[in-house]
């Protein structure tokens, strides 16, 4: 049974993790619907990044149950394999094979884990390489392409995967000023496209304009959870109203 438009898709139910002492999930119920935007915010240390990674389990949990598509996340083996590869995840750091040609970044998975032609696997990723902006190079390595190109690539070979649901944890922070905007651009092409997406970013633009949903995170908790208009202009909460405070000033 997969979801329709609308329905969950991924679930996280009295979700609990710590490291040490330090209890970086704290009760999190988190319901995300098949085509739509989540933003997650907050300040650092608020278990965003935590909460993205624990979505694929890249980040173990220790109570609490996450779902995708109706189905408990495996604990290890080939069946997590498998779920994993419905989960693409953009992160920081571009995470590219500096030995390979782009196109090969993106065909590898699609060959590998999903038993596809080369043949279908280079056309699929030629078209993605094209929506992403980047098709022109192809034949080059990722030490030959600037940051933004690099995470663009990084999205296309998460998309080769035909994910059902894109996690991007902090997918700019890494880069420089103006290759944000090229970066940002795919992302609400990929919201306009119906994507299920969930993103860790502090690119309020992108919140505001693509978001369907805002989540605002403080200490491992949700603290919060509105429309991008009424997070931005109506804050509930002290924390909110701090934080935007802050990051609205500059």
């Amino acid at each position: 049974m997969t979801a329709a438009r609308g329905e969950p898709l991924v679930v996280l139910d009295d979700v609990q993790k710590w490291f040490g002492d330090l209890h970086v999930l704290q009760d999190i119920d988190l319901s995300i619907k098949r085509g739509e935007v989540v933003v997650v915010i907050g300040p650092s240390g608020s278990g965003k990044s935590t909460l993205c990674r624990a979505i694929n389990r890249l980040e173990p949990i220790e109570s609490g149950t996450i779902t995708l598509d109706g189905q408990a996340l495996p604990q290890e083996g080939k069946a997590l394999a498998r779920l994993r590869a419905e989960v693409g995840m953009v992160f920081q750091s571009f995470n590219l094979f500096a030995h390979k040609t782009i196109l090969q970044n993106v065909t590898l998975g699609p060959i590998k884990v999903l038993g596809q032609s080369k043949a279908d696997a280079d056309k699929r990723a030629k078209e993605l390489l094209n929506r992403v902006g980047i098709a022109e190079q192809a034949d080059k390595y990722p030490a030959q392409l600037s940051g933004g190109q690099q995470q663009r690539v990084a999205i296309a070979r998460a998309l080769a995967m035909e994910p059902k649901v894109m996690l991007f944890d902090e997918p700019t922070s890494a880069l420089d000023p103006e290759m944000i905007k090229e970066v940002v651009d795919v992302m609400v092409d990929l919201a306009e496209l119906g994507m299920t997406m969930v993103v860790v970013t502090h690119e309020m633009g992108f919140a505001r304009t693509a978001a369907d949903r805002v989540i605002f995170m403080a200490d491992g908790r949700i603290v919060e959870e509105n429309t991008p208009t009424e997070f931005f202009t109506n804050p509930q909460s002290d924390r909110a109203k701090d934080f935007l405070g802050k990051i609205l000033e500059h």
